[in-house]
This record gives structure tokens, sequence and C-alpha cells, in this order.
């Protein structure tokens, strides 16, 4: 199992890079090999990359309809 690395490090992550790396974490969950800590580790990094996916669709989100209202503005 790979380190878990702290939020700020999940913060630098483009959303490609996050998006892999919980596909990565969600893949070592459902094989079941990880200890109790292991999995609970696994579990909370996973939360942390998932918000981070969420803040980069939001953002993308803000910046069409920004674009949208310039558009028609």
């Amino acid at each position: 199992m790979n380190d878990v690395t702290s939020d700020a490090d999940i913060a630098a992550l483009s959303y490609e890079q996050a998006r892999d790396e919980l596909v990565r974490v969600v893949t070592e969950l459902e094989q079941g090999g990880a200890t109790l800590e292991q999995s609970i580790a696994l579990w909370e990094r996973g939360e942390a990359l998932a918000r981070r996916c969420e803040e980069w669709l939001i953002g993308a989100k803000e910046r069409l309809d920004a674009a949208r209202a310039a558009a028609e503005g």
C-alpha cells in the first residue's frame, strides 16, 4: 500500500490525478487485503480525494457559467 499523504498534497493534485488516485484507493479497498487501520486510512484518503475532485468540478462549472453569461451579455 502507498503511503497516505496529507490533505495539502491532495490539494495540489489536478482533477485527473485526484480521480486516478481515487480509483486506485477504491480498488484497494474493494480487494479487502488491508488491515482495519490501513482501511480507515484509505477511506479517509478517498474522502479527501473525492472532495478534491468535487472542488475541481465546481470550479469548472463556475467558469462555464461565467463564460455563458459573458457570451449572452
